[in-house]
């Protein structure tokens, strides 16, 4: 007996000196932002808690990767609005120390003819079963640097040309010297999270002599999250020069030409495997960047992180397992109607009282709510209920309510103009169509919009919507979408089953114009006859559709079924949870 307990607890012993041993971490994924927590600010949107969501995944299966990322201490923004409804940005300082530790690992990357120092943090997630995977946070604000290169990681999307560039060499540079510092030298993938950190390839490159562009191709994967232009970050020879090494700055032009450096096509052509996060923007990409080896990988996001928690309780009591497993919530088919109910009607409710104490507003449980929150870009269209006042209020007066929130990046006047247009229809309406904008959206007020509104809305500009995810987040709590057929909606869309389309179908409207009023329209005679009348009149089928989202939907789009995509057609890789 003394035996077989002593063996046990050398078996534990080990396995868990194996799991801390970067010797055997063979998959880093690179990301420009990773949200995992709202107290951590060092994300923006979508991308970021996307990565956080992958991350928390990987830790859950056992997966043998590291995350690398960069320390933003003043974070993204903190959101307020003037009396006028137009969007003011404040600083999000925080203290890193209190959710990570300061290694003491130095490397240092030469920028602009100067050695500038990086140090690293690191935050430890545990997984489910207590698998732990390390997530690297780069620093330049340190003793030995000057006062501008202290600021190098200091915001996430804050500066310049320049400043992108630089904090690019910094993630991408920075974070494979680092990695080897921290003894990480058996990585057999390395995975590019969008074009930010594609400067990796540079600093393999150096590794081997500047010789083996094939090795590095064979050692790195790389996925594109975005459709529109300006998400490719390009940066002319000139500034290239003046920020880098005359030995990276030739190396570029051997890589990529005379044209200056496109960080996408820097992720493409040196990369083994190619995924887009949706079957539709694989085809958009594949056309982008007249290349055949664009793949699918469809997003997801975590299961446990994004179901509320009177929904998780009902999970726990019917599904057992779906924590580990969310391919299990198929099972939702057999949730008691009533119950269910009951735990959004929870959650509706919380959301209501956070919208009285940030709002004065007071909005009726008993009133079809619909939520829109994303990243208020234009091309998002989150004022395309507008079109037509009248039709609206004809359509929906008296019986839906509308929650907005969402930030725009704090150059975009575009999508400012969208917040305010927006916030001023809201008191101009009130009377007749309660409408309401939350400051201040992160993980927390995503997390409470998606579990408690009665419908998701999502209407962007085809074919610009990569994927999306705020949308997969209310699938897990039951809320149906609504939604342009763009996306990661085309392959979860049945109609009137999992929710309902905005528009034409994908072969109406790919790649043309076409004329938005269409969208309008639709959006309006949509919710007039058959949202509205479904939702007071059939509440037996709207509670028997919520159940199919979580059964179709939720089970499928979720980061679970993303990692073990990227394991089985990128890392290559078998782990101890599949």
């Amino acid at each position: 007996m003394s035996v077989m307990v002593h063996g046990k607890n050398v078996g534990q012993s080990l396995r868990r000196m194996v799991e801390n041993d970067p010797v055997f971490r063979t998959v880093a994924y690179f990301s420009m932002e990773i949200g995992i927590n709202p107290q951590i600010p060092t994300y923006s949107g979508g991308l970021g808690v996307l990565a956080g969501d992958i991350l928390k995944s990987a830790a859950d299966l056992g997966v043998p990767m590291v995350g690398i990322t960069l320390l933003y201490k003043k974070g993204y923004f903190t959101q307020t609005f003037s009396p006028e409804g137009w969007q003011q940005e404040q600083e999000a300082v925080w203290e890193p120390n209190q959710f990570m530790q300061l290694l003491p690992n130095e490397v240092s990357v030469e920028i602009e003819g100067r050695n500038v120092k990086i140090r690293a943090w690191v935050h430890d997630l545990i997984g489910q079963g207590g698998y732990p995977l390390p997530i690297y946070f780069l620093d330049t604000d340190c003793e030995g640097n000057s006062t501008e290169d202290r600021h190098f990681t200091w915001y996430l999307y804050g500066g310049d040309q320049r400043y992108r560039l630089i904090q690019e060499l910094i993630l991408g540079v920075g974070g494979l010297r680092m990695l080897r510092d921290l003894g990480y030298d058996n990585a057999r993938t390395y995975h590019l999270n969008e074009g930010h950190a594609g400067f990796l390839t540079l600093e393999m490159l150096r590794e081997m002599g500047y010789d083996d562009f094939d090795k590095v191709r064979e050692n790195v994967i790389f996925t594109t999250h975005t459709p529109v232009a300006a998400g490719h970050d390009h940066f002319p020879y000139d500034l290239v020069d003046r920020v880098m090494t005359p030995v990276f700055s030739s190396t570029l032009r051997r890589m990529l030409g005379p044209n200056g450096v496109s960080m996408t096509e820097l992720g493409v052509r040196y990369s083994r495997y190619v995924n887009a996060v949706s079957v539709k923007h694989a085809e958009v990409s594949r056309r982008m960047f007249n290349s055949s080896k664009v793949d699918a990988v469809t997003n997801g996001v975590h299961s446990t992180t994004w179901t509320c928690p009177g929904m998780a309780r009902l999970f726990d009591k019917y599904i057992p397992g779906w924590r580990n497993d969310p391919t299990r919530l198929t099972q939702a088919l057999l949730l008691p109607d009533e119950a269910v109910w009951k735990a959004h009607q929870a959650a509706k409710m919380k959301l209501l009282a956070k919208v009285l104490e940030d709002t004065g507003q007071e909005l009726s449980p008993d009133v079809l709510t619909i939520g829109f929150a994303r990243r208020a870009a234009t091309y998002k269209r989150a004022d395309l209920i507008l079109s037509d006042v009248r039709k609206l209020v004809d359509a929906c007066g008296g019986r839906v309510q509308f929650i907005f929130a969402g930030k725009a990046h704090p150059h975009d006047e575009g999508g400012k103009m969208v917040i305010q247009r927006l916030i001023q229809a809201s008191r101009e309406m009130r009377s007749v169509l309660p409408m309401v904008y939350l400051e201040g959206y992160d993980m927390d007020l995503s997390a409470i919009l998606t579990a408690g509104v009665d419908l998701w809305l999502n209407n962007p500009r085809r074919p610009r919507e990569a994927s999306g995810t705020s949308g997969m987040k209310c699938t897990h709590n039951g809320v149906m979408n609504f939604s342009v057929l763009d996306g990661w909606w085309i392959e979860g869309w049945i109609e009137g089953v999992t929710g309902w389309s905005i528009g034409p179908e994908p072969a109406e409207a790919d790649l043309i114009e076409y004329d938005e009023m269409e969208d309008a329209i639709d959006l309006y005679a949509k919710l007039k006859e058959k949202i509205i009348p479904t939702y007071y009149d059939r509440r037996g089928k709207w509670i028997s559709m919520m159940k199919r989202t979580i059964a179709l939907n939720a089970s499928y789009f979720n980061t679970h079924r993303v990692v073990k995509d990227y394991c089985e057609k990128g890392y290559g890789v078998v782990f101890r949870g599949m």
